[in-house]
């Protein structure tokens, strides 16, 4: 069921998922503006919370139905959780204004899609598209690869996991868009997933070192299974460095579609990973 409710996801999401209206983050927005204290606790008690009110709705929905009620929740849950509809917006938004040279609105747009980790200041034009590159391939493993990854290890109850990692997505990108960096700090939210992407972030790593340069990625990502203070975004975005450096652009408008290009080859790899490993029994 889990390969059936992917495919059937990622082909609704490709299709018809573009603004808020089906994003999980902007649906915890409401909960989130009623937050007033930040600490590590309260990021995990609320994060448990919203796993424990999935996990309940998956148990209670089980066999009703000959399991069709619970299907559909299944796919409810992955369009709300896996996907960048409205990141996706900014993006496009993005191309547009570059192409036509508005230098304030593809300056905005840029902004928005640098969001979590930003640009370094009075950085040059070559080292500006290299970190924008950066951010989207971060935002394809956010919105794509790690929720894939905690839906599929989940098993029956993936839809649990994947709304757990999809809660602290959200309030990580809340917090930096609304509060201050010590308020995100106090928050905890920044080392849960540091160390909730640790493997997700490893198993994108050696696709794109095998769609890279291999005698030059392949050792940074057996360098990188013993590296544990590194951030992830760096470990990742390192490796896919790799084999972006092959096609060097400094294009505004070239440039980001490259690397959308790689990150939509890595998404349809790990897909068919999972395929493989569903018909050959290793998943459910």
């Amino acid at each position: 069921m889990t390969l059936f409710t992917l495919l059937l996801v990622l082909g609704w999401e490709r299709l018809f998922k573009l603004g808020e209206h089906w994003q999980f983050d902007h649906r915890l927005e409401p909960l989130f503006r009623t937050r007033k204290r930040f600490s590590l606790l309260r990021t995990l008690f609320m994060t448990l919370l919203a796993m424990l009110v999935i996990g309940l709705a998956v148990w209670s929905l089980k066999g009703v139905l000959f399991g069709v009620v619970q299907l559909l929740f299944w796919i409810v849950l992955g369009l709300l959780c896996i996907g960048a509809g409205s990141v996706r917006l900014h993006y496009h938004a993005y191309l547009k204004a570059a192409s036509h040279d508005d230098l304030a609105a593809h300056q905005a747009m840029a902004a928005e899609l640098t969001l979590i980790h930003g640009v370094p200041v009075e950085c040059s034009e070559g080292e500006f598209l290299r970190e924008l590159q950066n951010a989207l391939l971060w935002i394809n493993f956010r919105f794509y690869l790690a929720p894939l990854f905690w839906f599929v290890v989940g098993g029956p109850w993936g839809p649990v996991l994947l709304v757990g990692y999809a809660f602290l997505r959200a309030w990580q990108s809340w917090l930096a868009r609304y509060q201050t960096p010590l308020e995100r700090a106090q928050s905890g939210v920044d080392k849960i997933l540091h160390v909730l992407d640790w493997i997700p972030v490893r198993l994108a790593g050696v696709a794109y070192a095998l769609l890279g340069h291999g005698e030059r990625a392949l050792p940074a990502w057996f360098a990188s299974l013993t590296d544990w203070r590194s951030a992830q975004y760096q470990v990742l975005t390192s490796l896919a460095q790799f084999s972006l450096a092959r096609d060097p652009h400094l294009d505004k408008v070239e440039t980001p579609r490259v690397a959308v290009a790689l990150a939509k080859r890595v998404s349809l790899v790990l897909v068919v990973v999972v395929a493989l490993l569903t018909i050959y029994g290793a998943l459910v």
